[in-house]
This record gives structure tokens, sequence and C-alpha cells, in this order.
């Protein structure tokens, strides 16, 4: 307890049931299958270090609305597990690939683009996400995010921490060092209230 008789809540505990990393969410073989689906678009695309809101460097990206039947099973789980029933969502799904020396900068959605769930697939490549209180910077959590996960950011995890990924040579996790390849995040959001 705190001295004005406040309890003081870790940030794990202030973000309790509204962070989730579900690892190997996915299997190698349906991972293979979205690497095939979005491999010829985004080898048509360079990676850019110039991104509209400073928030990405090194990166490529692109959005789909339609992904064959082994997809779109895989889609399916994420929304069924990330999303209340009814909700609506973002039509198309957001793709990201970061290059090896790309990164994430700290940065908080924009609530006009999206709702208060963000859920995201992790392939090619072990993260670290960092998640910094915007009012706080001292209240800050690492979560690592392992090749085939599902991570899931919801209400004030989304709304009062920015998050980011770490670059290659600042991604340790519990003092080890993870070291980050090539990662492309298949991202679904929910729509703004």
């Amino acid at each position: 307890m705190c001295k004005d008789g406040s309890v003081h809540l870790s940030p794990l505990e202030r973000v309790r049931g509204q962070v989730e990393v579900r690892e190997d969410f996915i299997s190698e073989d349906e991972e293979r299958a979205l690497l095939q689906e979005l491999e010829p678009g985004l080898k048509k695309k360079r990676y850019e270090f110039d991104h509209w809101d400073d928030a990405i460097h090194g990166y490529r990206e692109t959005e789909r609305v339609q992904w064959n039947a082994a997809c779109e099973v895989v889609l399916g789980r994420v929304r069924s597990i990330a999303f209340p029933k009814g909700s609506s969502l973002l039509g198309p799904v957001h793709v990201l690939d970061l290059d090896k020396t790309g990164h994430i900068k700290p940065h908080i959605d924009s609530i006009k683009f999206c709702g208060s769930t963000i859920a995201g697939l992790s392939l090619l490549s072990d993260s670290v996400m960092r998640l910094v209180r915007e009012d706080d910077s001292a209240e800050w959590l690492d979560l690592l995010l392992p090749r085939r996960s599902l991570y899931i950011l919801r209400d004030q995890a989304r709304f009062s921490y920015t998050h980011e990924i770490l670059k290659d040579e600042e991604s340790f996790f519990s003092g080890k060092r993870v070291p980050r390849h090539r990662r492309i995040s298949v991202i679904c959001r929910n729509l703004p209230a």
C-alpha cells in the first residue's frame, strides 16, 4: 500500500486480462501457408525507412481483404479468440513486414482507425514488444512474442501504454538475448465504437 492509502499495482497487474500472448498459436504448416500467400505481394515492395507518423523504420506493409481457405481458417481462429462475438471488425487485415534492421518505435494507434482491441500473429522471428505507460515512463512491461505466437492488446493496454518492437540490438527478455530477424505480423483490429 502506498503512503496515500492507494494500492500500488505493478505494470503486469494493471494490464492483467488486457494483454495476452498465446505461444504456438499457429503450426509451422499454417505459418508456411500465410507466408506463401503474402510473399508474392511483399516482394514487389521495397523496405521503407520513412513512415507518415515516424513510428516504423525498415518496413513493407500491405492490407489484405481476401485470403485463401487455409489462411482464412487461421484468421477465423484469431478473430474468434481476440474479439467478442458480433464485434465490428476492420475489414482489411494489416500486414507489416519488418526487415532485420527495422523496428517499431513507441506509439499508440490512433482511435480514428481502430477500436479497443488489436491482435497480431508473429511470423518468421521471435521479438520483444515493450509497453510503456504513456503518463509514467517508469512503468513498463516487456512481452516475449515467440515466432508463431498470437498477441492481443485490449482497452487500457492499447490506449494508456505505448507499444513498440525492439531493435535487434536492444532485443532482450528477462536478461537473455532474443535475436530478431525479419518479422512479419498479421494484424486484426476491431472498428472504433
